[in-house]
């Protein structure tokens, strides 16, 4: 057999892993109650919308909180008119994550994650009361967060873990999730 043909027993390095870049916030000077995700999922990204994948209650929840206010549809072409709609009512969005490296939409498989700058936040929202973490992995940095605004806000924020909007937290029924959502969105006015 040849040089050529003989199987190759050097290792092949694996491919570097792919770094992704998460969404900017959605957030104005309405904002109330901002909405913390972790990273965007797969869809979401591919979509570059918040929420994104349709088995996720995030749009769903929000639609039966406010039913006397249609939710404009989904699709890229009436994303804007989606968060229009969500600042009017009060709530913004953004994640804990500016970037990571991440196989999947899982919050297990995040590698690398960046924190989000969120001082900077501050000045778009000057009537933020409250950050409702969607999810455990988001509410795990609820310290860091508060820490980073804590130096600008007085009182301090309230720091709230809200079950998770995604498909993945089948443990949690619709209407479970629903009234949690519920009942942190009353305490701050919003419904």
């Amino acid at each position: 057999m040849s040089d050529l043909c003989a199987p190759s027993l050097a290792p092949v390095p694996a491919p570097a892993p792919v770094r992704w870049q998460g969404l900017p916030p959605v957030a104005s000077e309405k904002t109330v109650v901002l909405v913390l995700g972790s990273f965007p999922g797969a869809a979401s990204l591919r979509a570059q919308q918040y929420y994104a994948h349709p088995q996720n209650h995030f749009w769903k929840i929000l639609q039966a909180l406010w039913p006397q206010h249609p939710l404009p549809a989904a699709g890229p072409e009436h994303y804007l008119q989606r968060c229009d709609w969500l600042l009017a009512r009060g709530l913004g969005l953004w994640d804990v994550y500016a970037s990571c490296e991440r196989e999947g939409s899982l919050d297990t498989s995040i590698r690398n994650p960046l924190v989000n700058d969120f001082a900077r936040l501050l000045g778009r929202c000057p009537r933020l009361a409250a950050v409702a973490h969607n999810g455990a992995e988001s509410f795990r940095h609820a310290p860091a967060v508060q820490a980073s605004l804590a130096a600008q806000h007085r009182p301090p924020l309230q720091a709230v873990r809200l079950p998770s909007t995604s498909p993945a937290n089948a443990s949690w029924s619709f209407d479970r999730k629903l009234a949690a959502w519920a009942a942190v969105l009353s305490a701050h006015r919003l419904l």
